[in-house]
This record gives structure tokens, C-alpha cells and sequence, in this order.
């Protein structure tokens, strides 16, 4: 169902809860941002299509009204009301508001502390399915995977009448996906790394990620439209999941193998069902220019303009058709990622990208009537030098001469707009072994890309704060006693502080510090197909800068990961 504004949502769905299941679906952002994340409004519509459950969103408070209660948007609920407190979580900086949110909605913050009267505490998203161990002490069960699969089968599960405990055991042994915390038991060694993670009862030994293997009956789309978001009366689209390239400081082209497409008949019919709504459609995916029929998706007639928008664009798929659309929707920026700047750091990263390409890419897309251009990097990547990040300076400025010239066959000069981010080691990814450069260093690296680029024009630097960056590894990699992280936090309001002053572990421990190769992770209870072996083998060759193939997405004959069959190698 289609709200087309913020002031409709209200009761979209359902006006009444009497005899069912009372869901409250919360985003641990803004509104804003909430509503913009297509998985959240995936979710709430999952849940809401049963008819013994109804669902209500609620969101993080704008800063003006942090001392209010939070209620459900719909029908003006405290969360204290429902059965289910459900956080859809993407990120490792959201999940400090998961204490805040707890508490406002009158809850005990450890699910140890909450007894049968106090609602389920439920958890899912990327970021749960990732490394959940920093947030499981709050959170009564996790769900990992893909709600299309996942959500189904938990709430077909879901017996109302049992008692929390016995509701808890019965869901972890019946319900692939889910990941009860209390229900294990990690030991570690007199180093603090981990020892063993070890079930207690019945629970299985681990939690399978559960996965859609085709996509193709099942469309996912912008439940809601709203202007109040950053993509406002925009109709998103799902047009694929995963990514074949296999740039190894990506979790998407790892937790997401092999990846897969949705077909252009169902994506065309989602144009359509869009353009009944709006003009923009945005087209979403770890690599939407990878989709074989794009040209045909986007340059087929409608009767009328469509403006598309693209999440990601490899600057090596930019051909005629993709730039023609691009055209026609009359975009004013585009954006590439070389992510880094030398020839040698791209082979580290995987990412299959010449600087010729990129340079074309700059032409084509200027020459496209595309005024603007945006360009990712990301600095403190593994065995990166200053020679390599000052590579980044010389890049950019390479791409504005190109840029420029482009620029003077059009009469219109743009802007370059360069984002500089910090690389955090993430897990289920080649380089959950290495170590996370110190925020000192980060910052004198973004400093020589500021200073390298300050005098040239039209060009402006946009950089992440590496002390957030710094916070977000500790979050990725972290284990249970990272809760006291998150703890500290929240009684901060919200304030990273600069130091965990009285914390029985140096933060340094989970960021700073080189992996052993044998060491076992505190994420690896999840199991997501791939052999480690073929994870560690890819960080050896990063770290000799060789390049590998992409994923070939053939789950017949493939055996090199492990996802799609026991790997052919160790």
C-alpha cells in the first residue's frame, strides 16, 4: 500500500490491533533517514500483509524532541504497548540508539533484566547479520538473513502463548536464521580472543544466514512516498543483491554470494507501478549498471519523462545505453569511486578499475549534459603509503582536466565534489584480519588530500571524522564486552567519548591490532557459505597487490568461495 505523503501514512495499514499480534517497527535514525532505507519499508510491509499481525513504525527523535516519548506513527503508540519491539538496523553508529529507544519505550536495557510482561526484543538488518555480539546482552533474538524468507517463517513460528523462555528455545531450534544470545556461551583465552562459542541446550552450534536464491517473484519497491526523506517522491527499486566484483573491502560482495538479478519483465512492471506514482524512479543495488538489461529497463517508452536515479555505477559499465538514460533523466550529478588513487592500491582492493577508465568514464559523463561529478575514495587501506594517498590528489586532479575539458564543449562548468572516508575493516570480508589505521594517521592523511587539492578550483573535499570511523571498528569487529562500548555511550547521551576511560579492555584490541590467521572471530558462529580459507587466501593476495576474477554467479559449476559448493582448493 502507497501513502504519497507524510501527513497519509497515518493508519495506512491498520487502525486496530484487537486480536493481533502488536508489532512496532522502529529505525534507529530520523525519519528522514528511516524512510528512506528501502529494507525498513520492506519489512514493515512483509509484516503487516499477515493478518493476525499489525505493524506500526516508529523512528529516533529529531533532536527537539529527544525528551519526548517516542509513539508509533500510525496511531500515536508508546512502544511500550506492543508485543514486539522490532529495530531494523544497518549501521554500527545506529546501534547506541538501541539503549535510548529501550529505555524510552520503559524497557529494562539487558534482556537478561526483562521478564514475560515486557515485549520481544527483536533485531535484524545487515548490521546483525554482520556481528551482532556488541548488541546481543539487549536484544532477545536476532534475525539473520532476508526478511522475505525469514520474516514468514518467524511469525508463522511465533506462539503467543508460551512463556518467554520457552517461546526463545523454540524459535532458535525451528527457525533457520535466528540467533537467541542468551542461548550461547562464548570463553575466551587469557589473550582475550575468543576460545569456543558454545551452545547451550538445543541451540544449534550455528545460525545459518538465510537467503532468497532467486529473486525473481519477489519485487521488493518503496512501500511509501513521502517528500520527508533524502530521496523525496522518489519510487526505489531493488534491482539486484550482491556484487560480482569482489572488492575485498566490500561485505556486500561477500554476505550477499553469489549475487543475483531480478529478471526485466518483474523490474519493467516496477517501472510501470512506479510511474503511476511519480516521475523518479530510483534504481537500487551494490552494482546497479551490472544489471545485463539496464539499457532496455531504462530506455524503454512510457508515454512520458521518467528521471531515473542509480545507487552505484562502475565507471567500467558506462556505455552508450546507460549514458543515454542517464541523459534523458536529466541528472545533474553523477558519481564514480575509484576508492583509491594509485594503479597498485586499486589491485590491493580488487577493484578491477584502470585509471583510463575513470578518466572515461569523467568525459562520458560530462559530455552526457552531467554537470557535476562525485568522486569516493576511502584512505587507510591496508599497506597503504602517503605515495599512495598523494596518488588520490594527482587523480583528481587528472579527472578535472578531463572534466574541464569536457566542460568547455557544453559552456557549462560543474563542480567536483571529493568524499574522503576511512576504512574500517569489516567481517565476512578478506580484511577482517587487518588492522585499522590510528586516528591520528587518518586524519594526516585526509589532511594531504585537503592540502593537495585546497587551490584547485571547483573542486571541494568532503571527509568522514575518523574518530567515527574509529567507533564504527570497534562496533564491526567487536565482541559481548563491547556492550560496556555502547553502555557508555548512551549514558553520555549519545556522545562517543575521546576515551573509555575504566574500561577493562583497550579499545585498540579490536581496531588496532593484526588478526591471527587461525584466530577464531566472534562473528563466526554465523555461517554464510564461505569457506575462510578462501577469505584469507584473498587478503594474502591483496597484500601482494594481485588481482582476482570476479564472482561468476554460476551456482552449478562454481566451487571457489564455498557459497555455492565445498571449495575446489583450501
Amino acid at each position: 500500500m502507497i501513502a504519497t505523503a507524510r501527513a497519509a501514512e497515518r493508519g495506512t495499514i491498520r487502525k486496530s490491533a484487537s486480536g493481533r499480534l502488536r508489532v512496532a517497527l522502529v529505525y534507529p535514525n530520523t525519519y528522514w533517514v528511516g524512510m528512506s532505507n528501502l529494507g525498513f519499508q520492506t519489512v514493515y510491509r512483509l509484516i503487516n500483509a499477515f493478518d493476525h499481525v499489525v505493524c506500526e513504525r516508529a523512528f529516533f527523535p529529531e533532536a527537539e524532541n529527544r525528551h519526548e516519548p517516542i509513539k508509533t506513527l500510525e496511531n500515536n503508540r508508546p512502544l511500550g504497548e506492543f508485543d514486539i519491539i522490532a529495530f531494523s538496523i544497518s549501521y554500527e553508529n545506529d546501534a547506541p540508539r538501541i539503549l535510548t529507544l529501550l529505555e524510552k519505550a520503559g524497557c529494562s536495557l539487558f534482556a537478561a533484566q526483562r521478564d514475560d510482561t515486557c515485549p520481544l526484543v527483536l533485531a535484524g538488518g545487515v548490521f546483525c547479520f554482520l556481528n551482532p555480539e556488541p548488541l546481543s546482552p539487549f536484544i532477545d533474538v536476532f534475525l539473520l538473513g532476508e526478511a522475505e524468507i525469514l520474516i514468514p517463517d518467524f511469525f508463522e513460528a511465533f506462539d503467543p502463548s508460551l512463556k518467554k523462555q520457552a517461546l526463545l528455545e523454540s524459535l532458535s531450534q525451528t527457525v533457520q536464521g535466528v540467533y537467541v544470545p542468551q542461548l550461547y556461551q562464548p570463553r575466551n583465552n587469557t589473550d582475550h580472543t575468543l576460545a569456543e562459542f558454545s551452545p547451550v541446550g538445543a541451540a544449534p552450534p550455528t545460525v545459518k544466514r538465510v537467503m532468497a536464491p532467486d529473486l525473481s517473484t519477489i519485487p521488493t519497491a518503496s512501500t511509501i512516498l513521502t517528500p520527508h526523506t533524502t530521496f523525496a517522491d522518489t519510487y526505489l527499486i531493488e534491482v539486484s543483491r550482491g556484487c560480482a566484483h569482489g572488492c575485498r573491502f566490500c561485505s556486500a560482495g561477500y554476505i550477499y554470494r553469489p549475487p543475483r538479478f531480478r529478471s526485466l519483465s518483474l523490474l519493467s512492471r516496477q517501472v510501470d507501478e512506479g510511474c503511476a506514482l511519480t516521475d523518479r524512479i530510483g534504481l537500487v543495488g551494490a552494482a546497479v549498471s551490472d544489471l545485463p538489461e539496464i539499457g532496455q529497463l531504462c530506455g524503454k517508452n512510457r508515454g512520458r519523462d521518467v528521471h531515473f536515479a542509480f545507487s552505484s555505477l562502475r565507471a567500467d559499465a558506462l556505455d552508450g545505453p546507460l549514458i543515454q538514460a542517464l541523459r534523458k533523466s536529466r541528472a545533474k550529478t553523477a558519481t564514480i569511486a575509484p576508492d583509491a588513487g594509485s594503479e597498485r592500491m586499486r589491485r590491493v582492493i580488487n577493484k578491477g578499475l584502470s585509471e583510463t577508465q575513470i578518466l572515461t568514464a569523467a568525459e562520458m559523463l560530462v559530455d552526457a549534459g552531467i554537470p557535476n561529478l562525485k568522486l569516493y575514495f576511502m584512505v587507510g587501506l591496508p599497506t597503504e603509503t602517503e605515495d599512495d594517498v598523494m596518488e588520490v590528489v594527482t587523480l583528481v586532479k587528472r579527472i578535472k582536466a578531463c572534466f574541464l575539458a569536457a566542460s568547455r564543449k557544453t559552456g557549462r562548468m560543474g563542480s567536483i565534489t571529493v568524499s574522503v572516508s576511512s576504512f574500517v575493516p569489516k567481517p565476512f570480508t578478506p580484511f577482517q584480519w587487518t588492522a585499522m589505521d590510528t586516528v591520528k594517521t587518518l586524519k594526516r592523511k585526509i589532511k594531504i588530500i585537503r592540502d593537495g587539492l585546497k587551490s584547485t578550483p571547483n573542486v571541494r573535499v568532503h571527509a568522514d571524522s575518523p574518530g567515527n570511523a574509529y567507533f564504527q571498528g570497534i562496533i564491526a569487529r567487536g565482541d559481548r564486552r563491547v556492550a560496556a562500548v555502547l553502555l557508555a555511550v548512551y549514558q553520555n547521551q549519545g556522545v562517543i567519548p575521546g576515551k573509555f576511560d575504566g574500561w577493562e579492555m583497550d579499545p585498540g584490541f579490536y581496531v588496532h591490532r593484526e588478526r591471527f590467521p587461525d584466530e577464531r572471530f566472534p562473528w563466526e558462529f554465523i555461517d554464510h557459505g564461505i569457506d575462510r580459507r578462501y577469505l584469507l587466501k584473498e587478503y594474502h593476495r591483496a597484500l601482494e597487490a594481485r588481482v582476482s576474477p570476479p564472482c561468476p554467479a554460476d551456482p552449478s559449476h562454481c566451487r571457489l568461495c564455498g557459497v555455492c559448493g565445498t571449495p575446489m582448493t583450501t
